[in-house]
């Protein structure tokens, strides 16, 4: 059977399907990073544990993921991610719910469990179904799915916590997740590419023993760790900046300033069919770069050149993602669900890890610590870049000499 192209009947109604899973996942996984402040002051806890609220989410996800990349290679692609959805979403809502902190910590621990069965299978979903010519695009416009995502989870609890509370703004969230579950659910197509079979946990070793084997994909998943750490850590505690002296910015104002996050929707389209034309491993370290140089730029004490700064940094991270993540896809010659939740492991480990320690930071070196740290995130990512184009010549080397032999 033919792999989905742009003539294709079914090809927009498939984006779309797409768009609306990553938007879902990122609206609900992110919605609780404007609200670190607000629970730190609400629940008496420090910054960096207040930022548990999120990274327990992406911690229990990246765990998970690994177990249903198995699943889905029985149950099916489009299965296991409209049950992600469905369940994550109803967990938003019971989340308004919470009590107290710990509740709410333990809620959000299950919805990371439940949001597991989407993004790696979307990924594998998208390079299996999908015709190699188009991954780029394709793979950019779900990347910003999820940029879109996010900023709506952090534009809507910031204006609705101050309107009226957080448990509001996240049962407002879940409703709308709920609604669009089921939108992506008639729309997907059933996948048709997917081999099915029953995969067991005693295969599971060996599978991932595979990947890290791969030198090229071990250096996509560091890049992916250390980068998305960085972003996070960013947005996690900019709003303390934001919030003090001398700006003073309202709770509405912070969840404004994501709207940032339109540049990152951009950025992952765009970079995305610009690496399909011109290369991806020529057009990775340059987006790379770009989040280098708006890092440094937040150390202005002008607000808007601190806004400016953050836009770029946006724009280079999510198209550093697009281009990693459709590399993921490529360089997989096994396995490729596991590849593929390989990477986005280390994504939410990263988040998780360096996200909730940037609070330590941010307590003992204030911002200039942040961002220190983030530059030297943001190098190690370069070396791997290198690292990868130096096992591609290899390969390519290796592959001419056994040709002459």
């Amino acid at each position: 059977m033919t792999h989905i192209t742009k003539d294709h009947s079914s090809y927009y109604k498939t984006i779309i399907a797409l768009f609306s899973g990553s938007f879902v996942s990122f609206m609900i996984l992110y919605s609780m990073q404007t609200l670190i402040p607000v629970f730190s002051n609400e629940f008496e806890v420090t910054p960096a544990v207040a930022s548990l609220a999120l990274s327990i989410t992406t911690g229990f996800l990246a765990v998970t993921m690994l177990v249903t990349a198995i699943v889905s290679d029985s149950t099916g692609r489009k299965r296991m991610m409209t049950w992600a959805l469905l369940l994550s979403s109803l967990l938003c809502i019971l989340t308004a719910f919470s009590s107290n902190f710990t509740s709410l910590l333990a809620i959000r621990a299950l919805q990371g469990i439940a949001l597991a069965g989407f993004p790696g299978i979307a990924m594998t979903y998208v390079s299996e179904e999908f015709h190699p010519k188009t991954l780029g695009v394709v793979m950019g416009i779900y990347v910003s799915g999820t940029t879109l995502g996010g900023l709506s989870g952090r534009l809507i609890t910031g204006v609705l916590t101050d309107w009226f509370s957080w448990q509001v703004a996240v049962g407002t969230i879940g409703g709308v997740s709920v609604l669009l579950s089921i939108l992506f659910w008639t729309m997907l197509p059933v996948d048709i590419h997917s081999t099915r079979s029953k995969y067991t946990i005693k295969k599971l070793i060996p599978s991932l023993m595979s990947q890290l084997k791969d030198r090229k994909l071990l250096a996509l998943f560091i890049i992916s760790f250390v980068l998305m750490g960085g972003f996070v850590t960013v947005y996690n505690y900019i709003s303390f900046v934001l919030m003090a002296a001398p700006y003073y910015l309202s709770q509405s104002i912070i969840g404004l300033v994501f709207l940032i996050y339109l540049v990152g929707t951009f950025s992952s389209t765009y970079m995305g069919k610009v690496s399909d034309q011109f290369g991806k491993q020529q057009m990775l370290p340059v987006t790379i770069m770009i989040m280098l140089i708006g890092a440094v730029l937040t150390l202005s004490s002008n607000l808007w050149l601190i806004l400016f700064a953050l836009a770029v940094f946006t724009f280079g991270f999510f198209g550093s993602h697009s281009i990693a993540s459709s590399m993921v896809g490529q360089l997989a010659t096994n396995y490729k669900s596991q590849a593929a939740s390989l990477y986005l492991l280390c994504y939410y480990l990263g988040s998780s890890v360096i996200g909730t320690s940037g609070g330590m930071i941010w307590v003992m070196f204030d911002w200039t610590g942040i961002v220190l740290t983030i530059c030297g995130l943001i190098l190690i990512a370069l070396l791997m870049v290198v690292w990868i184009r130096v096992e591609l010549r290899r390969e390519v080397r290796v592959g001419d000499e056994s040709q002459v032999v």
